[in-house]
């Protein structure tokens, strides 16, 4: 999976006539961690089932019409391509908290990595 053919699947089959933004996230392995030690490469390992449960959930969000994401599992190197997620709704005061907590949600709950 690359990011063009995830945002072409993305957004087959939106309701346009309610949707007025769609905000992609493309996150990567940053060669540094939250502590500011180096980072050379990352596994990771992700809950598929946690994170249908969480894209179930921000569809009860007011105005959010579709949402989804695709995890890589292995072992990458800064640069890499980690996660792929996606928001759809009505206007951005919705929208962009919506992939704020999509994204954070996921990456607290359903991904779990290690920093090499």
């Amino acid at each position: 999976m690359n990011f063009m053919e995830f945002v072409k699947n993305f957004k087959k089959d939106i309701d346009y006539s309610k949707t007025g933004m769609i905000l992609f996230h493309n996150g990567v392995v940053r060669g540094t961690s939250r502590k500011g030690e180096k980072v050379s490469k990352i596994i990771v390992r992700k809950d598929e089932k946690k994170i249908a449960e969480i894209i179930d959930s921000l569809k009860q969000m007011q105005g959010i019409s579709k949402a989804d994401a695709y995890v890589f599992e292995g072992e990458f190197n800064v640069g890499d391509d980690l996660m792929y997620a996606a928001v759809a709704g009505d206007i951005r005061d919705n929208v962009f908290p919506a992939i704020e907590k999509f994204v954070n949600t996921v990456k607290k709950e359903a991904v779990f990595k290690e920093e090499m």
